[in-house]
């Protein structure tokens, strides 16, 4: 493993199999490259994979740029890409990630070969747009310990919870001090509710894979169903459990239909 840091923010670059295609990790709100280890063994089993901290997480900057959007995120990871010397590779992004690969694939779609979005959305729809401004308001009010307390109800199944209610609460304090700060979250969050690129999907004409779980209680499958649709060469696999976590908790099966995407079945 190599890292780096260009312009506030940090990067892995995980070396594969030699002349291997480059495979870009994009995470969520919770910005972290470290999301992704779950899917690392089979993704450098046949890729160069590439994770980073989105600017305001982890170990990049703490500062954001100045005006803050998904389009900025997209940026950030062209500017990784730059420092890498990648020229092209597959972008995997989740959520806010998944936001910023399309954000990317509009703006540099010369430098993309196949997307995997993953519990994504062109629009904040009804529901997105409630639990949204619900933890927005949340962490205003009652501030980060509640932030991270509240946080399993959105991304994990009821019964997952109810069977792992140790693990969280002990994982609780760790996150709590690895939270970004408040008005970071607080920008990330108005960065998503104001993405909006339902008019502008035909443009994309890459391959893409659009990834949800049935039961996922923050962003409603539906939204993926709308991508898979509106999207000129997009598929669409739904998993039957897991919630928005389900890449992390039914990892074997997700891993197996991304490195299938990814390498064009072969």
């Amino acid at each position: 493993m190599h890292t780096g840091t260009t312009d506030g923010l940090h990067y892995e670059i995980h070396d594969g199999p030699a002349d291997a295609e480059t495979v870009i990790l994009s995470a969520g709100l919770g910005g972290t490259g470290a999301v992704w280890e779950p899917q690392m063994a089979a993704l450098t089993a046949r890729f160069r994979v590439l994770r980073y901290d989105q600017r305001g997480t982890g170990r990049s900057d703490a500062a954001l740029t100045v005006p803050y959007s998904v389009e900025a995120m997209g940026r950030d990871i062209l500017a990784v890409m730059d420092a890498t010397d990648t020229l092209r590779a597959h972008l995997v992004g989740q959520a806010a990630g998944g936001m910023a690969t399309l954000a990317l694939a509009l703006d540099r779609p010369e430098r993309l070969q196949r997307l995997v979005v993953v519990s994504g959305w062109s629009h904040a729809d009804p529901h997105l747009t409630r639990v949204l401004k619900a933890q927005t308001r949340l962490l205003e009010a009652f501030g980060p310990a509640a932030w991270v307390e509240a946080a399993p109800l959105f991304h994990y199944p009821a019964d997952w919870i109810s069977r792992n209610d140790a693990r969280l609460r002990a994982e609780a304090a760790r996150q709590i001090i690895a939270l970004p700060a408040t008005g970071v979250i607080l920008a990330r969050l108005d960065a998503l509710l104001r993405f909006d690129i339902d008019d502008r999907l035909d443009e994309i004409d890459l391959p893409v894979l659009v990834c949800a779980a049935a039961d996922d209680l923050l962003v409603p499958p539906r939204c993926s169903r709308w991508l898979a649709t509106a999207l000129p060469n997009a598929t669409l696999d739904l998993a039957p459990w897991g919630g928005h976590a389900f890449p992390q908790l039914a990892a074997d099966a997700f891993n197996a239909t991304l490195v299938a995407f990814l390498t064009g079945g072969d």
